[in-house]
């Protein structure tokens, strides 16, 4: 919630909080393919799609199934935490 900030014409709304340990795609998916695709000699944007579509497809399953089991786990957390950070994700000892 951000109270008596305007992000409506219709006054208040209520705004998810956004983190990055809780979205696949950051906690995981773009780290995976930066690390894959940047072993390419890229030139262009074109280039860069291309390389990511190639190195997605082949992407193994029991690999997808085992970060949404994580994500899972996460979100789990999150609810214990009540929306707070996780610190066992966040800052790991």
């Amino acid at each position: 919630m951000f109270p008596g900030h305007l992000i409506s014409r219709f006054g208040d709304v209520p705004w998810p909080p956004r983190s990055p340990d809780l979205s696949t795609c950051d906690f995981f998916l773009w780290g995976y393919l930066k690390s894959r695709v940047y072993t390419h000699k890229l030139r262009t944007l074109n280039d860069v799609k291309e390389a990511i579509r190639q190195e997605i497809r082949p992407t193994d399953r029991q690999l997808l199934a085992r970060v949404m089991d994580d994500f899972k786990k996460r979100l789990e957390n999150c609810i214990q935490e009540d929306g707070l950070h996780l610190k066992d994700i966040i800052f790991k000892t």
